[in-house]
């Protein structure tokens, strides 16, 4: 099976079932130097994991997240970063129905189809649970770009479940807000009509779709590689394997087929110092404004990088539906009873910007912005601060000891 690997040069692979042993990835590419916190992952994966609020699926996955490998004294070495995150908590009886009777809208046939066979506990491989490594990932890019000489911020909120859109919400309110609520939505006020309708479709058997809006700022112009390697057409890709996605815009986004060129077209000015939101310098040719979503080209711009990431309603939800059985031969009723999520943007939101800033990382590695080798640009220097310490003391009855020479 192929399809486990993102990336170019910063790269995870991942691996494991919804109801498996373990999940967990391996990254490639990181750059020694840097000072890697578990912690600061299990903060990460305490953002997506499952049983947080009502309005997430009841599985109680502690996500307790374990470095393997690729760290000497807490520091990156530059060799692959092996984790691993126990399942505690798989129930996989309620999936046996559906072993040869696929589950409406699911990946189950196309999975046996494509397979002839397949791990059906929890949807197995084609889970959304599959995505606790990406966030794993991504907590190890972000302490990479925060540790770098570069100022890369990501963010994201949810700003629309069904009809409810949260509108008019700037990066600060992103920053403050986001996190206040279990709905992730940075507006207080749309945040509670949002929790209000998730419960009523919960209550109904039902659920619903929604969106979340992300923004990226401090990313440095020039990344990206057109044609097929464009800094939005890796965006794409990022987003569109996140499951249960229809739609991904940057910029205007769809509102783009309803402008005329001369109204989305935007004039070049030199910069004047004022320009907090972009990276260039004073002097430096800038656009007017940011209707192209800080991409031109294929290229960044400098600009904050913004865009939309669009989810369907959950499909596992107790109605009653039909489906067929290939085995038996019969058509069934079939009902999904489980733990389900409602909706899907709320947890949705650390896995978009653990891909964020996965991608932007790899592409400033690309371009050369961050050493690949090590974060602080000293080839050929061994003499680091982060280097393991030679022994005060080689004990005596060691079986391999080194011994000062006299020169005199």
């Amino acid at each position: 099976m192929n399809g486990n690997e993102f990336g170019r040069l910063f790269r995870f692979t991942t691996f494991g079932e919804s109801h498996g042993e373990a999940m967990g990835c391996t990254v490639s590419g990181c750059p020694a130097g840097v000072e890697i916190s578990e912690e600061v992952v299990q903060e990460e994966l305490d953002r997506r994991k499952p049983g947080q609020s009502m309005i997430t699926t009841s599985r109680g996955e502690p996500d307790e997240v374990s470095i393997k490998s690729g760290t000497q004294d807490g520091y990156t070495t530059g060799t692959p970063i092996g984790m691993v995150i126990q399942n505690k908590d798989a129930r996989s009886g309620k999936y046996e129905p559906f072993i040869t009777a696929p589950r409406p809208s699911h990946g189950d046939y196309t999975y046996s189809a494509k397979f002839g066979t397949r791990n059906w506990g929890g949807g197995g491989r084609s889970s959304a649970r599959e995505t606790v490594n990406w966030v794993a990932a991504g907590a190890v890019a972000k302490q990479v770009l925060e540790q770098s000489d570069h100022d890369v911020q990501v963010k994201a909120h949810v700003n629309q479940i069904g009809d409810i859109k949260a509108e008019g919400v700037t990066w600060e309110d992103m920053l403050e807000h986001t996190e206040d609520n279990e709905v992730r939505c940075a507006d207080p006020e749309k945040a509670e009509e949002m929790r209000d309708a998730i419960d009523r479709y919960q209550q109904e058997g039902d659920s619903i779709g929604g969106s979340v809006y992300f923004e990226c700022r401090g990313v440095p112009r020039g990344l990206g590689a057109p044609r097929f390697d464009s800094f939005p057409a890796r965006l794409g890709q990022a987003m569109f394997s996140i499951p249960a996605t229809t739609a991904v815009e940057y910029g205007q986004g769809r509102e783009a087929r309803e402008t005329r060129g001369i109204d989305r077209n935007e004039d070049w000015e030199f910069d004047d110092g004022t320009r907090d939101d972009v990276v260039s310098e004073e002097g430096d040719p800038v656009p007017v404004g940011n209707d192209h979503g800080g991409l031109q080209g294929g290229i960044t711009t400098g600009e904050p990088v913004y865009g939309e990431v669009t989810w369907h309603a959950p499909v596992s939800i107790p109605k009653t539906q039909q489906t067929v059985d290939w085995e038996t031969g019969e058509t069934k009723e079939a009902k999904v009873v489980g733990r389900h999520d409602p909706s899907l943007p709320p947890r949705a939101v650390p896995v978009v910007e653990a891909m964020l800033r996965v991608t932007i990382l790899d592409f400033m590695l690309l371009s050369g912005r961050i050493n690949p080798d090590r974060l602080d640009d000293r080839p050929g220097e061994y003499d680091t601060d982060y280097h393991p310490e030679s022994p005060q003391n080689d004990p005596d009855d060691a079986d391999t000891m080194t011994e000062t020479v006299d020169e005199d």
